[in-house]
């Protein structure tokens, strides 16, 4: 039986349940930071057009870079992300003979470029939010735009002299699945293994002669980040 005593205690006890389901249900933003590691496996006909010696290819290395999200949470398990990466200065090697002509081909830092590619993914994490550890998968949409496109000294010697780059931007599907660890309220620890089709159609103008390829960069990410939640 509760008597007159037991009511304030009961009051206060009732008063501070309420704060803190008002400070979780406050906790719908989420900022992450950390590293995006960038595997590619680009892949692509090769390079075809007039005055152009047949397998010629090219190859994009694995760049790194910084890693930031936003996330929004819509319910205990569904989650709006927006991810996206620091624009990282990537290269694109030669890929084919040894030499064109007398010129290197095979293994030669031909171009740079710089690309933004965020991805906007609706994640669902699993467990309630009593638990510290909880994994997730996510669905959604990449876009990647190309800019700041420049061939070297080594890739106008290759095509013959100063040459502009086009390079179409990207729509394509993306996902997520990852983990994330909570060691106290507000902070997270995640990683994730992230994958998103983006493909590229390449033009190469060289004093008017145009040289094409398609690339497929078929890329792979995985992200180390921390999170807080507020």
């Amino acid at each position: 039986m509760t008597t007159r005593k037991d009511i304030p205690a009961l009051a206060v006890m009732l008063a501070l349940s309420v704060a803190c389901e008002g400070a979780l249900a406050a906790d719908n933003n989420t900022v992450r930071f950390g590293l995006y590691a960038v595997l590619y496996h680009a892949s692509g006909p090769d390079v075809s057009g007039p005055y152009t010696p047949t397998g010629l290819n090219a190859d994009v290395p694995n760049v790194q870079t910084l890693y930031f999200a936003y996330l929004r949470r819509l319910t205990t398990h569904l989650q709006v992300e927006v991810a996206g990466g620091l624009p990282p200065d990537t290269d694109t090697v030669g890929k084919g003979p040894a030499t064109v002509g007398s010129v290197p081909f095979n293994g030669q830092v031909l171009g740079h470029v710089k690309w933004l590619s965020p991805s906007a993914l609706l994640n669902y994490t699993f467990f309630d939010e009593t638990h510290a550890w909880r994994p997730y998968v996510g669905v959604g949409v990449n876009y990647t735009h190309f800019y700041d496109r420049e061939t070297t000294a080594a890739g106008n010697a290759v095509l013959g002299g100063p040459t502009s780059i086009s390079q179409s931007n990207s729509w394509g599907p993306a996902a997520s699945v990852g983990i994330s660890f909570r060691p106290k309220q507000h902070w997270e620890v995640i990683t994730s293994f992230n994958w998103a089709r983006v493909k590229s159609d390449l033009q190469l103008n060289t004093a008017g002669v145009v040289r094409q390829t398609t690339i497929d960069f078929h890329p792979t990410a995985f992200v180390f980040a921390m999170g807080y939640s507020f």
